[in-house]
């Protein structure tokens, strides 16, 4: 079970430590992942983009305990000291992504496990010197994960700056963001507070992105959302209705909202494996459908061009 602790609705909710980081948060606490949206204004197209990408389809927790096809559920990430050893990583999208060399473990966690054919995220937080290195479609090399490393795209984040990715430039993710920040973790609602926004996906987007996002990975006409697009769940939605289990998940969607970050399947929310989730209550989730939630218009958001940091975090 669940102990929730707390809900707030503030962006001033403190980060959740990862574990075994002690002095680094994700990102900065002003960053666009930790910003109010609770009084944003609806953007004017938000009943289209609903619509076009699926206003009865149910919200979904894409994480979850045990395994699914053979793999953990969700997004796992690594942690490793600053000494790690680097290796050298090559590119299929060289030129969009940062050359590295990553500090791979000899036995990584990769998502959906290391036989999987999917996303094969390879997330990796250098805990002393608060570095996020994240590759996307990541391979060993023949040897293993010491040399002839292959992905298809990666980024390294500095944790305490708001620099953003070059304008056009991908990352590990569709849209050019961080994935690490917008993912559920179990330690964030056994804490009572998931203090920031979710990584969403939807199974369609434009050709074209939105602040802050920096890159699309779309071709759809403009009834559906470009990359970068933000969600809100409407105060109809009662989390009270929902078990503790899961009600700081509904409390971080209204207040911090969901980001397309790529394409996918309708409302999915992207998460951390943990064999403490409960899978059937993640499930009731899927009562809240796409209708429930609403398209912001984030303009106002916005410092500064190339960076992320929001005008109504902190």
């Amino acid at each position: 079970m669940v102990a929730v602790l707390g809900l707030f609705s503030s962006s001033c909710a403190a980060f959740v430590a990862i574990p075994g980081v002690a002095n680094c948060t994700i990102t900065p606490a002003d960053s666009f992942w930790r910003a109010n949206v609770n009084s944003l204004p609806v953007h004017s197209q938000s009943s289209t983009y609903i619509t076009t990408s699926g206003a009865t389809a149910g919200l979904k927790a894409d994480f979850g305990s045990g395994l699914w096809a053979g793999g953990p559920i969700g997004i796992g990430y690594n942690v490793v000291p600053g000494n790690q050893p680097k290796v050298a990583v090559t590119f299929d999208y060289a030129d969009e992504s940062d050359p590295g060399p990553y500090p791979i473990p000899a036995n990584p966690v990769v998502e959906g496990g290391s036989g999987a054919t999917g996303d094969r995220h390879v997330l990796i937080v250098d805990k002393d010197n608060c570095k996020l290195y994240e590759l996307w479609n990541t391979y060993p090399g023949p040897n293993g994960w010491g040399s002839g490393v292959t992905a298809g795209s990666g980024a390294i984040w500095d944790m305490r700056s708001n620099a953003m990715r070059p304008d056009g430039w991908t990352s590990s993710d569709a849209a050019g963001l961080q994935v690490l920040p917008g993912l559920v973790r179990y330690e964030e609602v056994a804490s009572g507070v998931v203090p920031h926004a979710i990584r969403m996906t939807v199974p369609r987007t434009q050709g074209a992105y939105v602040w802050p996002a920096s890159h699309f990975a779309g071709s759809s006409g403009t009834t559906t959302m470009p990359m970068g697009t933000w969600l809100r769940l409407k105060s109809s939605v009662n989390e009270a209705n929902f078990d503790p289990a899961v009600r700081p998940i509904i409390v971080a969607l209204k207040t911090y909202g969901g980001v397309i970050a790529d394409n996918g399947s309708a409302w999915y929310m992207s998460g951390v494996p943990d064999e403490r989730w409960d899978n059937d209550k993640l499930a009731t989730l899927g009562t809240i459908k796409g209708r429930d939630f609403e398209v912001v218009d984030a303009t106002s958001e916005k410092v500064a061009n190339n960076s992320y940091k929001a005008a109504t975090a902190s």
